[in-house]
Parts: structure tokens; C-alpha cells; sequence
């Protein structure tokens, strides 16, 4: 499991947040904690969604491989 870096602040009554890895995951939220939770959830479905959409342009007969940055 990998770690993702969010750049989180509260903006009046309001939290919001992206997650600097990942471009279009952002939330905003009433609570930090909301907050944490629904980056997680987004980048979770982002992460899934990435997935799919590599996975379907290899085709098939692919190897997945780990790759370290």
C-alpha cells in the first residue's frame, strides 16, 4: 500500500483538500476528519479507475510489474 500526501486547510466553515499525487483528487468537507475521509475514499476510485482504463489499453497477455519512485 502506498502513501499519498494531501494538502489539506480549512477555508471559513469549510475543509478542503487535495491530494498532491493525484490530479482531480479534492474534496471538501464540514470536519478534518470528513475531509480525511472522503480523500481516501476519491483516491481510492481514482486509483480504481486508473487501473481499468491501464489495464484495458495494454490488452491482454500483460505483466504487472512493481515500479519504485
Amino acid at each position: 500500500m502506498a502513501t499519498y500526501t494531501a494538502a489539506i486547510r480549512q477555508s471559513g466553515e469549510w475543509w478542503i483538500g487535495w491530494i498532491e499525487e493525484v490530479p482531480g483528487v479534492n474534496a471538501q468537507e464540514k470536519t478534518r476528519e470528513a475531509l480525511r475521509e472522503s480523500l481516501s475514499e476519491c483516491l481510492a476510485e481514482a486509483l480504481e479507475m486508473n487501473r481499468n482504463e491501464a489495464r484495458a489499453a495494454v490488452g491482454e497477455g500483460f505483466e504487472e510489474i512493481p515500479i519504485e519512485a
